[in-house]
């Protein structure tokens, strides 16, 4: 499967990005939102993991850009971040079903293996 990482935290990005790897999967990674969009429009991605802060824009705002193109509005997307799931309860309904995020994993007490295991959940979207 072909994943877009976007992780901001060099450490993060390089643990995720290599067991992403060693589990089978094709990854880009990116720091930021705007990097993200020019990595998917290279080729599109089969799933997103993102945090939802990000440097140069909010991750919100990046999921408004991303599912504005035709191509990505069915690509799924795991939220893997330091962002409290508290913040975002009023909201589930607008992340799941306005911007297509099928998991919210919160980082303090998701473990590298619910990540992964996240992930194998999906199957690639056939065009």
């Amino acid at each position: 499967m072909n994943i877009l990482l976007i992780e901001p935290d060099r450490l993060l990005a390089e643990t995720y990005f290599k067991a992403l790897l060693q589990a089978g999967h094709q990854v880009v990674a990116c720091a930021g939102a705007q990097t993200a969009i020019l990595a998917a429009d290279q080729r599109t991605p089969d799933l997103v993991i993102m945090e939802l802060q990000l440097v140069e824009h909010s991750g919100i705002e990046f999921l408004y850009e991303f599912r504005s193109y035709i191509d990505w509005q069915r690509v799924p997307v795991i939220i893997q971040t330091l962002v409290p799931p508290g913040e975002f309860q009023a909201s589930w309904q607008l992340l799941k079903n306005e911007l297509g995020v099928q998991a919210y994993l919160y980082k303090p007490r998701t473990k590298l293996a619910d990540l992964l295991a996240e992930v194998n959940q999906f199957q690639p979207i056939k065009a």
